[in-house]
């Protein structure tokens, strides 16, 4: 992407009523029935062109930022890094991040800063994609029904392949989108779970390829199929557009979507500075009332997914083509060229409490990070849950979720009763169970990865 960045803006709006008015008589924390206009109205958000950052589109074409009083833009950012970078240097107020940047950024792996949110943005909308020579020789290792390839399909697939590269001295390479993106860690689990190695992080080398039998590096999101249709890479992990993409060119297969890994995996973020949500608590509460109204219409009919479609499409939001985009959005997904197959769930907006800030979600991407070095020593449990609750701020969430119930624009059963962990957790793709108060027990159960007092 050049400098000139894409920067959509809308005319100032002024709200009539105060951005929380009308919570009276509700039991809400303290600082909810205090709040009243945004201390600061005109805010500017970073995201990157990928179809998760619905929530953003949706708040700012439909006036949910306006109802709050917020003037917003909304500006493409040409890599995560720069992103977050422009988060903490406050050239933007906020953005669309990865789940582990805030946690990345906390225990200080790459940029060190103080990250905050309390706003999920969705659950699942990846998938893994490899080379049309790699999927022919992953396909002769696959089980067949009715003439199409059985799902999901497991990497152990991929390690014959893998395996027989490595006897002829060649390398196999994949991209992933950033150290602590999702992508990473999905990619990595996909791959161990097939008995391969994607390689550790070490203090002295972070690029993450120390013991690897399979080479990760970092891809922009929207250079993934050009990536992979010139051999530099032999497949990858991408949010959408980018894996339908590669169907639609010819170049590429999909093999595997995030929901089949881990069903129901938390996927982005919207994060600010601590600093800033500590000086502008009214505008935070604000802005994530305008993102829950998003994701909630996202998820509310087949007519707002399909209309979300055209809005992404546009050049300054995603700019891919309407029916790339709908591919996934719509609750399908086309694997080999032909064979579309029903995925309801490949993007959660708003269902199944997909909102909300878990603790125990940021502490399974913690557990990753530890995994794979990123962590190179091993903390107890109670680390796991403190670093957890201070980055992701449920607290903000609630205040924000009482006053639309106030507003009546949200029911109270739309907003789990919870601690912040969710109970035991299955529907991972190598049939581990997941308790996000047990990360140490967790990791025990892995053949592959960094566990107890390991280093590598």
């Amino acid at each position: 992407m050049s400098s000139s960045k894409s920067v959509i803006d809308r005319r100032r709006f002024v709200a009539g009523a105060a951005a929380l008015a009308g919570s009276a008589g509700l039991s809400l924390p303290a600082r909810a029935q205090k709040a009243g206009q945004p201390e600061k109205e005109a805010l500017k958000f970073g995201f990157i062109k990928l179809t998760d950052c619905a929530p953003l589109v949706i708040a700012y074409e439909k006036g949910y930022f306006e109802d709050e009083g917020l003037n917003v833009q909304l500006e493409a950012q040409a890599n995560w890094k720069v992103l977050l970078d422009r988060v903490i240097d406050g050239q933007l107020d906020g953005a669309h991040m990865l789940a582990g940047q805030p946690l990345g950024a906390a225990i200080g792996f790459g940029t060190k800063a103080d990250i905050v949110t309390a706003f999920s943005m969705d659950m699942n909308g990846n998938a893994i994609t490899v080379s049309n020579a790699v999927w022919a020789e992953m396909k002769k290792n696959l089980p067949m029904q009715g003439g199409k390839v059985v799902h999901p399909i497991k990497a152990d697939a991929l390690k014959k392949v893998v395996d027989a590269w490595k006897k002829e001295g060649k390398p196999f390479k994949m991209g992933m989108v950033f150290p602590v993106s999702t992508h990473n860690y999905e990619l990595r689990y996909w791959l161990a779970a097939g008995g391969l190695n994607p390689g550790y992080y070490t203090p002295s080398d972070i690029s993450g390829t120390k013991s690897a039998d399979v080479l990760l590096s970092v891809t922009p999101p929207p250079q993934m199929p050009a990536t992979m249709e010139a051999g530099t890479i032999h497949g990858y992990c991408v949010g959408e557009p980018w894996n339908q993409q590669a169907v639609v060119k010819g170049i590429g297969v999909p093999v595997v979507i995030d929901d089949e890994i881990w069903k129901g995996k938390p996927e982005k973020v919207f994060g600010v500075t601590k600093a800033w949500a500590d000086k502008y608590p009214n505008t935070h509460i604000a802005v994530v009332k305008a993102l829950i109204r998003a994701g909630k219409w996202l998820d509310a009919s087949m007519a707002n997914r399909i209309e979300a479609v055209k809005l992404l499409s546009k050049s300054q939001y995603v700019g891919a083509d309407a029916a790339v985009i709908g591919n996934s959005m719509t609750g399908t997904f086309e694997y080999e060229k032909g064979d579309k197959r029903p995925a309801p769930d490949f993007n959660i907006f708003f269902r199944n409490y997909a909102t909300y800030p878990f603790y125990s979600d940021a502490i399974w991407f913690l557990t990753q990070m530890r995994r794979w070095g990123q962590i190179p020593e091993a903390k107890p449990d109670s680390w796991y849950a403190e670093t957890a609750k201070k980055v992701y701020r449920p607290d903000i969430y609630l205040q924000a979720a009482q006053a639309l119930i106030a507003e009546k624009k949200l029911l109270d059963t739309e907003v789990p009763k919870t601690d912040g962990f969710k109970g035991v957790q299955s529907g991972f793709i190598d049939g581990v169970s997941y308790d996000g108060r047990k990360p140490n027990d967790y990791l025990a159960k892995f053949k592959i990865g960094l566990k107890a007092n390991d280093k590598v």
